[in-house]
């Protein structure tokens, strides 16, 4: 099978690529500098040569805050949505199947309850906006397609909450953390486990949650990564911690779905154990 990776170079993109690596699965990568999704002929000129059966589209714009306004928002909309455009009209041109990784941002996040992969999106911050607009191009223009929404991604390549955690812990004695936004971690590799899983097990196409089990507040989740650190670990409100983007502050993501597919989800903390002692 021809495979084709954008975002190679990501902090999801390279996880893909370690794991297809260690299967001895061939594919191509490609990031920014080889190929610019935002460029459409540029883009069907490579799928016209290529002609790859499966894209994992895994390049993204994730500055959440930034994406608020100015150049971060003209990139959040150019790379997240006309990128996404792109991709999904010319795999579409080839036949090819499409996986494409999209988020929790795309609800509001008022529910109490979790969300169905059925339920309606309601973004409310601009990166959530353009997520759920990629989703809809993919839906629009193919028919072999997987939409895989995640949600508070870490792994080792990239920035993530894990990395920043432990920098901050280096540098201060005391730490402060928000406590009335829950979700559920993912780690990259439980993530791109499944993204190859969906294409294997032959899974009926349409949209998935993927997320390790179990739920928390990012307070739980400093917590946890800073267990073993000598530095205190304090809860503070959303109030308190004002940022730029609105945050959902309810975004569980049901996992049924994932789960009657037969694959096996660790919890948050099992993986975050594992995460770490490879740092280690």
């Amino acid at each position: 099978m021809r495979i084709m990776i954008t975002g190679a170079s990501g902090q999801l993109g390279t996880e893909l690529c370690h794991l297809l690596d260690e299967r001895q699965v061939d594919y191509r990568m490609t990031d920014s500098h080889n190929l610019d999704i935002t460029n459409e002929t540029q883009v069907n000129a490579y799928f016209a040569g290529y002609q790859p059966e499966l894209v994992y589209h895994c390049a993204a714009y994730t500055a959440v805050d930034a994406a608020e306004e100015g150049a971060g928002k003209k990139a959040n909309q150019t790379v997240n949505v006309l990128g996404t455009e792109n991709v999904a009209k010319a795999a579409a041109s080839v036949g090819a199947t499409m996986v494409y990784i999209s988020t929790d941002y795309v609800f509001d996040g008022d529910s109490q309850q979790s969300y169905q992969v059925e339920d309606q999106p309601a973004p409310r911050n601009e990166y959530g906006r353009a997520k759920y607009e990629g989703e809809l191009a993919v839906q629009k223009y193919l028919q072999n397609y997987y939409i895989i929404r995640t949600s508070w991604v870490f792994g080792e390549f990239g920035h993530n909450f894990v990395y920043t955690m432990l920098k901050l812990a280096k540098d201060h004695d005391q730490l402060t953390v928000v406590d009335d936004q829950f979700g559920r971690p993912t780690w990259t590799r439980t993530l791109a486990e499944f993204m190859t899983y969906v294409i294997d097990q032959h899974l009926a196409y349409g949209i998935y949650h993927l997320a390790n089990q179990g739920t928390c507040s990012w307070f739980d989740f400093a917590t946890a990564i800073l267990a073993n650190k000598v530095v205190t670990v304090s809860p503070v409100t959303s109030a308190e911690y004002p940022q730029k983007a609105w945050r959902p502050r309810h975004a569980l993501l049901d996992l049924s779905k994932t789960e009657a597919s037969g694959f096996v989800l660790p919890t948050w903390q099992e993986v975050l154990g594992t995460f770490l002692g490879e740092l280690e």
